[in-house]
């Protein structure tokens, strides 16, 4: 579903103590930079909160999906946070951000860009896994959690 390398252990991280919106993007940010020297946190940050004076990206149910392109990126890349407790991120329903999966992609990858939008959503519509993301307890199992989504078998 995903493109390789696109969630990797190395960007995920659980039960992260952050206060504020501000906070969660920077940190975010520092993750996405992970492992790609074209890429600066700060230049990450910086884009992220372009797009979030668009408007909130906060999904509701506890889950936000902060994005931007970027001329640096040259394959679609994103990172995962779990957070021990949810923060103020004006979202849609209004609730604390808990669960957050940032995404970066080329600057002229505009369908890409809204596939993997759209893929993102619609996975994290789904409470069964927004439960399990929420008490799993190390990186490793987030990541399988995310990349084997698709095979669980859906009940009505």
């Amino acid at each position: 579903m995903f493109p390789p390398q696109f969630l990797v252990v190395d960007r995920i991280w659980t039960g992260a103590d952050v206060t504020s919106k501000k906070r969660l993007l920077q940190m975010l940010a520092e993750l996405l930079a992970e492992g790609n020297t074209a890429l600066t946190k700060e230049a990450i940050f910086e884009r992220l909160t372009e797009r979030e004076r668009l408007g909130s990206t906060g999904l509701g149910h506890g889950v936000a999906l902060p994005h931007s392109r970027m001329e640096e990126v040259v394959e679609a890349r994103c990172a995962f946070m779990q957070l021990r407790q949810g923060i103020d991120y004006d979202a849609i329903d209004n609730r604390p951000v808990d669960l957050a999966i940032a995404l970066l992609v080329p600057a002229d990858a505009n369908e890409t860009h809204l596939q993997l939008l759209s893929a993102l959503a619609a996975m994290f519509s789904d409470e069964r896994l927004r439960d399990k993301l929420r008490t799993a307890g190390s990186a490793q199992e987030i990541l399988s959690l995310i990349q084997n989504w698709e095979a669980w078998p859906r009940q009505l």
